[in-house]
């Protein structure tokens, strides 16, 4: 076991290596945060001391799922003042929001989600942040033409309420990045991005790297950098050519690791490890 875990070790600082070879740098404008759901402490202001303890540069704030009282967890402004608070007392900024609720009431067909939309586009701004990610998976995954349609159609509806309170809109699914660019044009806002996860992408088949340069700065608003099962590094995906990628089209905002945590290992120990490659890349 020892001598399996030294191959590996010696396999990744070779990697990383090759990495900054090949990059020079790559992606070094970009901030590395983490999503408080990979914590383990989605919608938990305790995810903000763990996450400026390990070293992250910021945190992506999920505002829960279990509703009481017509409300999500974190519509309470006690909580939200704890977030503030802790945000300053740690020194780590909260870099966006998930309205997490739409895996439970999808924006593609459920009215629900336009009420969990719109509160959460209220909450991100009194977290004092902007970009609010709204998922699209299981069975609110879409799938097909017309699905991406009525999910623009929903997000036109939504929009103007982000454009008043200044907050993004960052649409995260399964589907290509042209797909994605004909739902942000039918949702007709400048408020509409894309929040490019390079794991979702890769497992649904599309080369990540040819869609980063083809998206440019101006479509994406936030990246998840992730390989699940693996640690970055030791999976399918090239996070040398994915960070270059990212560096050369001049995206200078934040990338959110939304890495497991291996069986039999901690959360601490294996986002700091992930951290860890994710710099040795950037240089």
């Amino acid at each position: 076991m020892a001598d399996m875990n030294r191959r590996r070790l010696v396999q990744s600082l070779a990697f990383a290596g090759l990495g900054l070879r090949l990059a020079g740098g790559a992606g070094a404008n970009t901030r590395i945060g983490v999503t408080d759901w990979n914590l383990k402490l989605g919608a938990n202001p305790d995810a903000l001391p763990l996450a400026s303890r390990i070293g992250f540069e910021g945190i992506q704030v999920s505002f829960g799922r279990r509703i009481v009282n017509g409300k999500m967890p974190l519509d309470d402004p006690e909580i939200l003042s704890r977030y503030l608070s802790l945000s300053g007392e740690h020194k780590i900024p909260i870099n966006g929001t998930c309205v997490d609720r739409l895996h439970d009431n999808g924006l593609k067909s459920d009215k629900l989600a336009v009420k969990w939309s719109l509160d959460a586009i209220r909450l991100t701004n009194a977290l004092h942040t902007k970009v609010l990610l709204l998922p699209f998976f299981g069975k609110w995954a879409i799938q097909n033409r017309d699905e991406g349609n009525a999910a623009g159609d929903a997000l036109r509806e939504i929009a103007p309420e982000a454009e008043k309170a200044g907050v993004i809109l960052g649409i995260e699914d399964t589907v290509s990045a042209e797909d994605n660019v004909r739902i942000m044009d039918r949702a007709k806002s400048k408020n509409v991005s894309i929040y490019y996860d390079v794991g979702n992408s890769t497992q649904a088949g599309f080369d990540v790297v040819k869609e980063i340069r083809w998206l440019g700065k101006d479509r994406i608003c936030q990246i998840h950098l992730k390989d699940n099962p693996h640690y970055l590094g030791e999976g399918a995906i090239a996070f040398p050519r994915v960070m270059e990628a990212i560096r050369e089209i001049g995206f200078t905002g934040s990338a959110n690791l939304e890495t497991d945590t291996q069986a039999g290992s901690s959360v601490e120990a294996d986002m700091s490890r992930n951290l860890s490659y994710i710099r040795q890349v950037m240089g």
